[in-house]
């Protein structure tokens, strides 16, 4: 089989994960490997037949994930109204690989887009019910927000150096000093509440639609329990008028834990833009973010 152009990101490609498939997983070394056509970057995906997926970590920041979302997925997936992924079973180092690694079972649909979601206030909907039926699962034991989930889940202040190097950076840019409002905010606001499930990283890339709707939710490596503010970010990057405003309602939260939502988005938007990314992408991001702030915060 022929290699994908990207194959070989961080020195994995379809020969390796075939070598280890063969070596820890012999009743799957007849199986078709080649990379899934859109990934994200904490791992390299390879379909593996039909029915399963090979996810190896491209980072040793990334590894945590691994074990955790093969304790977790199981346990959660009951609870929710779509389907998450499927822990199969894990994989170890060799063939010159560092990182265990995990075999998952495939899930069908394409990441969601504006073009894909055929009734987006109707998805902001779904969104917010994913969202909370997660919160409503029991905590108790699961991962507390830390190193693993970079953090989120933890109070934004983890970030706080990063954001004013980055306004300093992006001062005449933009509205730096409305952005610095609504940084304090988030900064003087905190999650009282007991630990609560989050996903960590609610993305279009992370939401798999068929049929124009949400059929699916994916990537849980910065998942945990701690502070539910960081999953509602989608607000800002991906809704917006009425489908933000039935988003909001759909998923509540108080006021405090949408000041820490506009940090979140804030942080992100600003550190990508800083460094010379995606520029009107995150400059929409923060307008939006500030404005929500003006009317809102």
């Amino acid at each position: 089989m022929t290699n994908s152009p990207k194959d070989g990101r961080a020195g994995i490609d379809a020969d390796l994960v075939r070598r280890l498939i063969a070596q820890q997983f012999p009743q799957w070394a007849g199986l078709p490997v080649a990379p899934v056509p859109v990934e994200g970057w904490d791992n390299r995906t390879y379909r593996l037949g039909d029915e399963l997926t090979a996810r190896l970590p491209t980072h040793p920041a990334y590894v945590a994930a691994v074990d955790k979302e093969h304790r977790w997925l199981p346990f959660l997936a009951p609870s929710l109204p779509v389907p998450i992924p499927e822990a199969v079973a894990t994989g170890e180092p060799g063939e010159g690989y560092p990182h265990p690694w995990a075999i998952r079972r495939w899930i069908d649909g394409d990441t969601a887009s504006h073009e894909r979601v055929t009734d987006l206030p109707e998805f902001a909907r779904s969104v917010a019910e994913f969202i909370l039926a997660l919160q409503s699962c029991d905590a108790t034991g699961g991962p507390i927000a830390g190193a693993h989930s970079f953090h989120r889940g933890a109070p934004p202040s983890f970030y706080h150096d990063e954001t004013v190097a980055a306004l300093a950076a992006l001062k005449g840019r933009l509205d730096t000093d409305g952005a610095r409002e609504v940084w304090e905010a988030a900064l003087a606001s905190s999650w009282d509440g007991p630990p609560t499930w989050f996903h960590g990283d609610i993305a279009s890339g992370n939401l798999l639609v068929q049929d124009g709707r949400l059929s699916a939710v994916i990537d849980f490596g910065t998942s945990g329990v701690g502070d539910p503010a960081c999953d509602l970010v989608i607000a800002y990057t991906f809704f917006d008028g009425e489908s933000r405003a039935v988003f909001r309602d759909t998923v509540g939260q108080d006021a405090g834990t949408w000041a820490r939502a506009r940090g979140w988005a804030l942080w992100k938007a600003l550190i990508v833009l800083a460094a010379g990314n995606d520029t009107e992408v995150n400059e929409q991001v923060i307008a939006e973010v500030l404005a929500d702030h003006r009317t809102h915060g």
